[in-house]
């Protein structure tokens, strides 16, 4: 449907025109180690739409400073950086008046109360925004895209009648309500299979050797070697071959959909990997490092970057088993242990791996253990997938909800509705009865510009208090997430 193709009565609309408070982003503030301070959300809230205390965290935001920030029900938050796909993403705020603030990655929204809230949060979670946000978000590379006050205040939107509002959001809620449930069962029972594939690893590979087998460390298993840095010189040059990094492995798995390449002029050959080769993420998430794939000749002829560790098995150990072996420690949080984190990130060094514990047991125990393995984990990862296409099922289903809700199509219209039309002029007519806020006062005189020695360090005046904040106090309790 265009933005002129609108069933009768409904009208679009620019979101600024639709708001009641001026748009407004958060504050964050560092978390307490006490249970003093004030009540922040965190991002998961709006990803999830779950405002409550396992959502939140006590931070030292200063009670003054954030007077304006206490959230109401009906409030509308919108994510302002997140990733591609999850930026924009709003949800309605429905936790206790004044319980808790926000943090600056969420941008607040306040509609009139001439339209519904949850019509507008629901809106802004269609297909249509969620293109106009991707569209719309700018980042610098290797950084989480953005959109701004202007970004949210300018997306146009179907305004239909109030009555049908309310019939549309009635509908929307008994459905989506179901679909939710359905969802967050499958989504359990993805989290039963993770926990039964560890269970499975945990028992193939256990903590206490057998006798019959040898215990060394992973240097003593086979040989570990990083892969070669990236750097802007090489991305053009005689000899581009393609490269693997953190982002093509996953567990078990190589995703070849983005391969990237770069110049190996003279030392391809050094990086080339070769079948049996076990690759591990060198840097990551701190429970996802270590994570390894075999690799196994797909794509050909391509080599890897220092993101990743390459694991070269001696000749008593399968690569296969050694696959396990690191799949074992993976789900274990073995590697965690030897990580160190930087700027968020976990790296796991190739010295710290080599000295990692690695069992080693007969090459026959080796085989009959490896493909005792596969028949188990094939069984689950088939019952992974078919939860992960009956998510997708879920995803698709719900945006063609969304999709007619907001054709018009999803609840028949009633033509003694007052149009949408006569909303906005109230609205209009209300905004602009609304008493201008008032500039600040300037001082009756100049002040003097300070003067400083020549090499002094400038000086700069501590900003006045806020005459209308008040103090508040916050709920002191926190709960270990």
């Amino acid at each position: 449907m265009s933005e002129k193709e609108l069933p009768a009565g409904w009208v679009w609309a620019e979101l600024g025109d639709l708001l009641r408070d001026p748009l407004r982003n958060g504050h964050s503030a560092p978390a307490t180690q006490g249970g003093d301070g004030v009540r922040t959300l965190s991002l998961t809230a709006v990803t999830q739409a779950n405002f409550s205390i396992e959502n939140t965290k006590i931070t030292s935001a200063d009670p003054s400073r954030v007077e304006d920030l206490w959230l109401e029900p009906g409030d509308i938050l919108v994510q302002r950086s997140n990733t591609p796909d999850l930026v924009g993403t709003a949800a309605i705020y429905d936790g206790s008046r004044r319980w808790a603030i926000f943090p600056d990655l969420m941008i607040r929204v306040r509609v009139s109360e001439l339209i519904l809230p949850k019509f507008v949060a629901l809106v802004l979670n269609g297909d249509r925004a969620r293109s106009y946000f991707k569209a719309k978000a700018k980042g610098l590379s290797g950084s989480m895209p953005k959109i701004d006050q202007s970004t949210i205040s300018s997306i146009v939107v179907p305004v239909p009648p109030l009555a049908e509002q309310t019939r549309i959001v009635e509908v929307l809620e008994s459905r989506l309500s179901r679909l939710n449930a359905a969802v967050g069962t499958v989504r359990n029972s993805r989290k039963r299979l993770v926990n039964l594939k560890k269970s499975i690893l945990l028992d193939i590979v256990p903590d206490e050797v057998p006798r019959s087998w040898i215990s060394v460390t992973v240097e003593q298993a086979g040989t570990v070697e990083l892969g070669r840095a990236r750097h802007p010189d090489w991305h053009h040059g005689p000899e581009m071959r393609p490269y693997l990094r953190v982002a093509n492995v996953f567990e078990d798995r190589i995703d070849t959909s983005d391969v990237m390449e770069m110049d190996f002029s003279g030392i391809f050959e050094k990086y080339r990997l070769h079948p049996g080769d076990v690759l591990l993420n060198e840097g990551q998430s701190p429970h996802l490092v270590g994570r390894p794939a075999l690799y196994r000749g797909e794509p050909p002829n391509v080599a890897f970057t220092n993101s990743l560790l390459r694991f070269k098995a001696n000749s008593n150990v399968m690569p296969e088993w050694a696959l396990m072996v690191f799949r074992r420690h993976l789900h274990a949080r073995r590697f965690m242990k030897e990580v160190r984190i930087t700027t968020n990130i976990a790296h796991l060094s190739s010295k710290r791996l080599k000295a990692v514990e690695f069992p080693i047991p007969p090459m026959d125990v080796q085989k009959e253990l490896v493909l005792r393995c596969d028949e188990l984990l094939s069984g689950v990862d088939a019952m992974d997938r078919e939860a992960a296409r009956t998510l997708k099922r879920a995803e698709n289903l719900r945006r063609a909800i969304l999709n007619r809700a907001f054709t018009g199509n999803l609840v028949p219209q009633d033509p003694t509705d007052e149009p949408a039309s006569a909303l906005l002029a109230r609205i209009q007519a209300e905004r602009a009865a609304q008493p201008k806020a008032k500039r600040p006062r300037r001082a009756a005189t100049t002040p003097r510009k300070a003067t400083r020695a020549p090499g002094a360090a400038p000086t700069e005046s501590a900003p006045a208090p806020s005459p209308t904040a008040a103090p508040t106090h916050a709920v002191q309790q926190e709960f270990d997430l």
